[in-house]
């Protein structure tokens, strides 16, 4: 183990042996080590790691098919038999009082990874996206949300558009999927995702988060449309995200009119660093009315 953290002469070929070996965690470290030097002559000893760690008593935990899968996509490795192979894997393991499934984080890898390989057209990689916007674990419905968004195709929005509005029982899924929405269709994105700011608690706050996180104009506008309704607090952090000079003049004219508005306020503000001007005045508000 220490020999791979070495950066002597042998190195390469203590990698490949590493990943030739059993030893799940040496070649998951071995892994590591081929992506962070760009070696990409170590590529075939990745692949042929790759497979041979599908069994599942010689890998618990995926650690060596997790870290072999980023080495390849890091190392830009096209070729999607790999990916493919991961983004269906499933590996239950035994914990206290029944079975875990360990490859989630694998399947969102593979669902990131997926985008970039060249031997799948971009509606095959979609269809392969589906399933994965279904899993049963959260962390690779949400990878799978940003794999939809990063493929870049008009189609994906659909698919986004309809997962946000079948909805997702963990809300920081859903602010996943507003993101990715926003990020692959800004102008028609934003009223969309506007219409989330009318649903309760965190839902609503994902909406506003993400819709602030564009830093667009309209964004603002649709955040203090609601708020003027709603009085929610979370909407003035969205106002906060977006940065802009019309939203950190409002939110300091709060501030200074005090209440549980202006308390409001005042956290708002703390979600994004201000511009220097900003925190002078934000200063000067707190000094002249005498608020600790």
């Amino acid at each position: 183990m220490a020999a791979l953290s070495s950066d002597g002469p042998e190195l390469p070929s203590l990698v490949r042996k590493a990943l030739a070996g059993k030893n799940n965690f040496l070649a998951a470290k071995a892994a590591k080590v081929a992506a962070e030097r760009h070696w990409r002559d170590v590529v075939p000893d990745l692949e042929k790691a790759f497979d041979r760690f599908f069994t599942q008593s010689s890998d618990p935990q995926c650690w060596a098919k997790n870290a072999i899968s980023k080495a390849l996509a890091e190392l830009e490795f096209e070729k999607p038999q790999p990916y493919l192979r991961g983004l269906r894997h499933v590996q239950m393991e035994p914990i206290w009082g029944g079975q875990a499934d360990t490859a989630a984080t694998l399947r969102g890898q593979c669902a990131l990874a997926l985008v970039q390989c060249r031997g799948l057209s971009d509606l095959d990689v979609l269809a392969c996206l589906v399933e994965v916007l279904v899993d049963p674990d959260k962390t690779v419905r949400a990878e799978a949300a940003r794999a939809v968004a990063r493929l870049g195709r008009p189609e994906g929005g659909l698919l986004l558009r309809l997962q946000a509005l079948t909805g997702d029982r963990e809300p920081e899924v859903m602010g996943t999927v507003f993101s990715a929405l926003l990020e692959l269709d800004r102008a028609d994105g934003i009223p969309f995702v506007g219409r989330f700011l009318d649903r309760d608690g965190e839902v609503m706050e994902e909406a506003a988060i993400a819709l602030g996180l564009t830093h667009e104009q309209e964004a603002l506008r649709l955040l203090r449309e609601r708020y003027d309704v709603s009085n929610n607090a979370a909407l003035l952090r969205g106002m906060a995200l977006t940065r802009l000079p019309e939203a950190v003049d409002l939110l300091l004219a709060m501030v200074s009119q005090g209440g549980m508005r202006g308390r409001a306020a005042r956290e708002a503000l703390k979600v994004a660093p201000l511009p220097e001007e900003a925190q002078r005045r934000l200063a000067q508000i707190l000094e002249d009315e005498n608020i600790e």
